[in-house]
Order: C-alpha cells, then sequence, then structure tokens
C-alpha cells in the first residue's frame, strides 16, 4: 500500500516507517526536521522536508503521492513546552493535524492512524489503570492539543466516512528517542548515566508512569492498518515510579547512581497507567517487552550509538 507517515523522521514514526518499509509497503515521509533526524530517515521511503503547518506544500504532497493510509503521528511532545507556549502547541498540534485530516479527506485516503496520548490525557484519573472512557481532563496544553485533534478526526468519520484508529500511549521509551531532549525521561536518564551525570527527577519521585517499548508501539500502530477503527490506549497497565526507575537503571549497569532531585514542574501528572484491555480484545494487541527487558535494549542501543547521539 502507498503510507505517508508524518513525523516520519521522529522518535517513533521512523520506527513505524521501518516496519512498513519491512512489509513492502511503499512509504512516504513528511518531516520538518526541528525534532526528526535525518540519520532516522529509512533509505527506501520517500522525504518531503515540509511542516505540517504549510498546507499548501502539504497539499502538494498528497497530490503526488496519493496515499492510502496516513499515520499521523508529528507532533510537539514537550509538556514544558506546551505550558510556556501554548499557541505554538497548538498551531502545530491542531491546526497541523487538521490540515493532515482535510487533505487525507480531499485526496481519498481510507485510514488515519493518530499517534495520541493516554500519559497526558485523563489527567489524575481517580480510578487506575485509566480506561479510554475515564474523564478526560488534561493538566497542560499538550493534553488538550492532542485531544482536539481526535475530536476533528471523529467530525471527519462522522460527515465524510474516513475510518480513523486513534492509539493513546502511555510514556514511549527506547531507540531513537532524544537524550538531550525535553520530553522522554529514560532517554534523558540513559544519555546522562552513560555520561556520568547526575539524572535530574523533578518533584520527589514518587510520580508514577506507563512506560511502554517502542517496538511494542509500532505493532500496536501495524496492527491498526487492518484492525477495528476507534480509541485505543496502548501501554502496560503497569505503574513505575522514577524513583524505581533510577534503581532499575542501577541494577542494569550495576553502579550506583545518585540523582539530583529538583521542583516539580508544572503539568505533569502525579500517577498515571493505561488499561489496554479493549486493544486486546479489538486489535490483538498486548505489548511483549517488560520494563526490564526494554530498558536492557535502550541501554544497549544508546552505547552501540554513543557520542553520535
Amino acid at each position: 500500500m502507498r503510507i505517508l507517515v508524518t513525523g516520519g523522521a521522529g522518535f517513533i514514526g521512523s520506527n513505524i516507517v521501518d516496519a512498513l518499509v519491512n512489509l513492502g509497503h511503499n512509504v512516504f515521509i513528511v518531516d520538518n526536521l526541528l525534532t526528526g533526524k535525518k540519520e532516522n530517515i529509512n533509505p527506501n521511503a520517500v522525504f518531503y522536508e515540509v511542516d505540517i503547518t504549510d498546507k499548501k506544500m502539504l497539499e502538494s504532497i498528497f497530490k503526488e503521492t496519493r496515499p492510502e493510509i496516513v499515520f499521523h503521528a508529528a507532533a510537539q511532545i514537550d509538556v514544558r513546552k506546551s505550558v510556556e507556549n501554548p499557541q505554538f502547541d497548538a498551531e502545530v498540534n491542531i491546526i497541523g493535524s487538521i490540515n493532515v485530516f482535510e487533505l487525507s479527506v480531499r485526496y481519498g485516503v481510507k485510514r488515519i492512524i493518530f499517534s495520541s496520548t493516554g500519559g497526558a490525557l485523563y489527567g489524575e484519573p481517580k480510578i487506575l489503570p485509566a480506561k479510554e472512557d475515564s474523564p478526560i481532563e488534561p493538566l497542560s496544553p499538550y493534553g488538550v492539543s492532542k485531544f482536539a485533534p481526535e475530536q476533528y478526526l471523529n467530525y471527519f468519520n462522522r460527515l465524510y466516512g474516513i475510518e480513523r484508529v486513534i492509539l493513546r500511549y502511555g510514556n514511549v521509551y527506547g531507540s531513537r528517542q532524544d537524550p538531550l531532549g525535553e520530553a522522554g525521561v529514560i532517554a534523558i536518564f540513559t544519555g546522562r548515566t552513560l555520561n556520568d551525570l547526575q539524572p535530574v527527577i523533578y518533584g520527589d519521585g514518587n510520580q508514577t508512569r506507563d512506560y511502554i517499548f517502542v517496538e511494542d508501539v509500532v505493532r500496536a500502530n501495524i496492527l491498526a492498518i487492518e484492525g477495528k477503527g476507534g480509541i485505543y490506549n496502548i501501554g502496560t497497565g503497569i505503574e513505575t515510579s522514577v524513583n524505581d526507575l533510577v534503581k532499575m537503571f542501577s541494577e542494569i549497569l550495576n553502579k550506583h547512581i545518585e540523582p539530583v532531585y529538583a521542583p516539580p514542574r508544572k503539568g505533569e501528572v502525579q500517577r498515571i497507567a493505561l488499561d489496554t484491555s479493549k486493544a486486546k480484545k479489538e486489535l490483538g494487541f498486548t505489548p511483549k517487552f517488560s520494563l526490564e527487558e526494554g530498558l536492557k535494549r535502550t541501554v544497549d542501543w544508546y552505547n552501540k550509538m554513543k557520542g553520535r547521539v
């Protein structure tokens, strides 16, 4: 099939592209390389350096490639940046997404698979793990700007019949996540510990996340090609505190790690875990990687790439 992947040079998007290419699909990548990297681009895919907020250029790509499926992974993903600059966050995540959806309808795309967030959407759920029908109460503009495209996509589905699968991820980690970025605690911790620097914990370290390995996320996306349309949490259902994460790093690296504690950051949730029973039932998705195994694979990758990322 002819498949377009927005954000296909980024952390999650490039891993999705690799899987699609390996399955024999004809893949096209759209990425502005603001956070994506040229070295992530699969040589067997066609790359367009275009921003999704540039509708005119984006339309020329849709017109040329005529994709059957669109994986929409391009986004502003940093919670802190969204708090600092809600307007920029909305321009990318809401307006950019509307551009992608409108053009998908105009050029006959059959299905859109949208990378959303479960980690930031539900706020502080009263019951954990959170289900897809848990109250939507985001604590950050990022959570708001990922929920809005979900609603627009549902609108385009109702009005025009375009198929859609919305995947709400937990905290994704693994190969190609930027260790120097502002998002992705595991990547940042890995980068610092491998360079003998102390990891920084914002808050008391008791805050929990549902960490899911990128290969599991990729598999969920592949299942979404043929799976039932709808909204699905993609996580493990397991809460892991940041303090426990440090302990796991210490064991894997066989070294004592002493973190530095700093004041908590605005917009970040205290506890989250995602119920994935719906994804298991309707998509056939269950995570394969334990956090320990995923961390070992992540550390191995960063060790191999040391000095290059």
